[in-house]
């Protein structure tokens, strides 16, 4: 969806790149996941300054539980300590915080910070943040699909949307993947079919406001056919 002023309705980030911003300066690279964390705010203030409505950002894959055990132990850490530090200003802010993923590696703790979150945030009205931990495209339409087989119904593609995680959410118009890889990486794979796909080679605790506002200009100037016939 594009509004009247050429802006997404939902924009979605794959972030990578942390670990590399931490190499290049010879540092742990728990540092670079807290610099990414710096980013994370920097960015989301720019994407909801600017009346877009929708923010997903994929934190942590089904498959990120096989990095070194202290680098995930250091990445559940960080989002303790994000929603314990930010659920103030975004209920403030008026920004609704949801956390998806399957949460099967979370602490009873940690699930708990994710559903006082979103108790206290959801009746935001100016913008919505959703962050994938745990999660996986893949996954999500396996369960979606055991759903519907438990309840015993056929259903079509609008219908099927309802029974996954993003069930509340429009689908993105833009997935932006940094640091230089050409993937998606099992993100949002049923939600995505008709995203616009843009790939930069910044390293995500590098990626600017600038570089956001020429990726939106550039969407601006696309013509989304959905399948039919462009305009031009």
């Amino acid at each position: 969806m594009r509004s009247d002023t050429g802006l997404p309705n939902h924009i979605a980030f794959i972030m990578d790149g942390n670990g590399r911003w931490a190499k290049k300066r010879l540092l742990p690279r728990k540092l670079g996941h807290r610099e990414g964390v710096v980013t994370i705010d920097r960015i989301a203030d720019c994407v909801f300054d600017r009346g877009i409505k929708y923010l997903t950002l994929f934190a942590f894959s089904t498959e990120n539980w096989k990095r070194p055990a202290d680098e995930v132990s250091g990445l559940l850490s960080l989002l303790s300590n994000y929603l314990v530090k930010k659920i103030p200003k975004f209920v403030k802010n008026g920004i609704v915080l949801r956390i998806i993923g399957s949460a099967r590696g979370l602490s009873d703790e940690l699930k708990e910070l994710i559903r006082d979150a979103y108790e206290k945030t959801k009746r935001g009205d100016k913008g919505n943040l959703t962050v994938c931990f745990d999660y996986g495209g893949r996954a999500d339409i396996v369960e979606a699909v055991n759903k519907c087989v438990e309840e015993g119904k056929k259903v079509n593609e609008e219908e099927f949307a309802g029974y996954l995680q993003t069930a509340d959410l429009p689908d993105p118009d833009i997935v932006v993947r940094t640091g230089g890889e050409h993937r998606i990486s099992n993100f949002l794979l049923y939600q995505m079919a008709y995203s616009e796909l843009y790939f930069s080679d910044t390293l995500w605790p590098d990626f600017s406001e600038k570089e956001l506002d020429e990726i939106l200009a550039a969407y601006a100037r696309t013509d989304r056919r959905f399948g039919g016939i462009g305009k031009n």
